[in-house]
């Protein structure tokens, strides 16, 4: 090989030189140019003393293995098909020892071997075209970028001169940056997560299942929640939203709304009231956050699903027979723009029926109509069969959601089994209109009697039963006014007494002075039974319910 030719070829030096071939500049023309007007005399080059440095060469007049030899980078070259090795810099020397010329790459250089760049070697041959792998880890424990570039040699053959540059500074810093970038990560995460219910309520009549997928690699994890709170008289509250944004900022807004949501959920508002005040407080814990949420009431009693939406993605339900239904409306702002008074809605839920609740991650894609999403999640709803947890998983995988997914994914599955067979017998309801004044509270008394004697309650369940129906009635019969109405019902865990009127004012558990006539009889209620709770019903009037937890059945 002549290094003195191949130095013409390195970057720069054939420009230089086809122009000197096109301009040829003697001496003399050096100096009549510089006679000009205006120019530096030429004399400069014409005195020069044995104190004036020596004129510098031109790139050309340089040795190419006294540069390659003294260049810190790894040099090496290898020519023929085979890749025979013809030359190794003193660098490479240095980092990986003596290695034999002539020999093929393969075995000459068992490190360019090892980290594959034999078919790049190759493909620089066959292409004509320099070719690079960046940041490789070599043998002797630190990082190169190798470039291989083709050098045509005599007699037809081709040659390449592999570059390697020492990047481990780099690497290193870029290999912490990914740790650093890790550990934020994981940290948000951790925080999104604990601020997710850890275990799901249970309700009786409904099996649950929910699932979340973070997003993305970075640490900017988003503020999707989901959530399940029973609220006693057989009643559940679900709920699902998304704080627009990412980042820990943003799962802190979203766990200062679900502790929201919860306390809310206590009043036993409906779905639009409590959406009501989380506007307020979204506005209040950060004006330029906003949030879409559902929250949606499930009361067996109605086979419905009560809801209302902030700007949130509408609710799929399917039914026992496989038909997918969308709740579209009503559809409110998302929570924090203020000055909108929202309404609920409502979607049939019986039993045999399947709802999910979801954010926009599991639906929307770049380039693709929202709606789309919606629509193929429907279809995948459809096929979707077997428990909840089986539903949740099918659904996302439909959806494609890998763990590389660039958005946030929040699923809430529920279900309302149809139970027949021995389940269907531990879930009864019997219900008594409230008629005729005050001759209505025995004829309460007995109804209750006899459907607890038929659910073959144990004695002192009966009784307790019997007596808590007593004071709702009694309650109802001095407070409300009608229509009256009795219900109750038992679920394979508990037994429920509620009692409903057309008066607004709920009850209160007060103290009763022994001179008192009134004022003991939700006393009673609150000490006999396991929970007891009232509430507003839609179109005027209230509920006022009891509970009591059953015995567990022994083996």
């Amino acid at each position: 090989m002549n290094f003195t030719r191949w130095s013409a070829r390195l970057p720069g030096t054939q420009r230089r030189a086809a122009a000197r071939a096109e301009h040829p500049v003697t001496m003399t023309d050096r100096r009549s140019e510089s006679s000009g007007p205006g120019s530096v005399p030429a004399a400069r080059a014409e005195h020069l003393t044995d104190d004036d440095p020596p004129p510098v060469p031109a790139v050309d007049e340089l040795p190419a293995r006294e540069v390659l030899d003294r260049v810190p980078a790894l040099v090496a070259l290898v020519h023929g098909p085979d890749h025979r090795l013809a030359y190794v810099n003193d660098a490479y020397t240095a980092a990986f020892g003596v290695r034999p010329l002539g020999e093929p790459a393969a075995d000459a250089l068992p490190e360019l071997r090892d980290l594959g760049l034999m078919p790049l070697l190759d493909q620089a041959q066959r292409s004509g075209k320099p070719r690079t792998l960046k940041s490789r880890k070599a043998p002797d424990g630190r990082s190169y970028t190798f470039t291989c570039t083709p050098v045509p040699e005599n007699h037809g053959e081709s040659a390449v001169l592999v570059f390697a540059t020492d990047v481990t500074d780099h690497a290193e810093a870029a290999e912490r940056l990914r740790a650093s970038e890790r550990r934020q990560r994981e940290t948000a995460v951790t925080l999104q997560r604990s601020l997710l219910p850890q275990e799901l309520e249970e309700p009786d009549d409904l099996r649950i299942a929910a699932t979340y997928h973070p997003g993305g690699t970075e640490a900017a994890v988003g503020g999707d929640w989901y959530d399940v709170i029973t609220l006693g008289g057989g009643r559940t509250a679900l709920v699902i939203g998304d704080v627009m944004g990412r980042g820990v900022r943003a799962a802190a807004v979203m766990g200062q709304l679900r502790t929201a949501v919860r306390a809310y959920a206590r009043l036993d508002l409906p779905p639009h009231e409590i959406l009501q005040l989380l506007d307020g407080l979204a506005m209040e814990i950060d004006a330029n956050q906003i949030a879409t949420c559902v929250y949606a009431i499930h009361d067996p009693n109605e086979g419905r699903l009560v809801y209302a939406s902030a700007g949130h993605l509408p609710i799929l339900v399917r039914d026992e027979s496989g038909t997918v239904r969308r709740a579209d409306e009503p559809t409110g702002p998302p929570l924090g723009t203020g000055g909108w008074m929202h309404a609920s809605g409502s979607i049939p839920l019986g039993p045999g029926s399947t709802a999910v609740l979801y954010t926009d991650g599991l639906v929307e894609r770049r380039n693709e109509d929202l709606d789309e999403g919606i629509a193929a999640l429907e279809r995948a709803l459809a096929g979707a069969t077997g428990s909840p947890q089986v539903v949740c998983d099918r659904l996302v995988r439909s959806a494609g959601v890998a763990a590389d997914h660039d958005d946030d994914v929040a699923v809430l599955v529920l279900q309302h089994p149809a139970r027949t067979g021995p389940e269907g017998e531990l879930f009864h309801n019997a219900a008594l209109e409230l008629l005729g004044g005050v001759e209505a509270a025995p004829r309460a008394r007995a109804f209750a009697s006899g459907v607890l004697t038929s659910w073959r309650f144990p004695a002192e369940l009966h009784d307790l039963g019997v007596l808590a129906t007593s004071e709702l009635v009694a309650n109802s019969l001095q407070h409300g006014i009608p229509p009256m109405r009795l219900r109750l019902r038992r679920t394979d865990r508990r037994l429920i007494i509620e009692v409903t009127d057309g008066d607004d004012h709920l009850p209160r558990r007060r103290r009763a002075e022994p001179a008192d006539e009134s004022g003991r009889g939700i006393a009673i209620v609150a000490t006999i039974a396991s929970n007891w709770g009232s509430r507003r019903i839609p179109g005027g009037g209230k509920a006022v319910w009891c509970e009591f937890v059953l015995p567990k059945p022994t083996d």
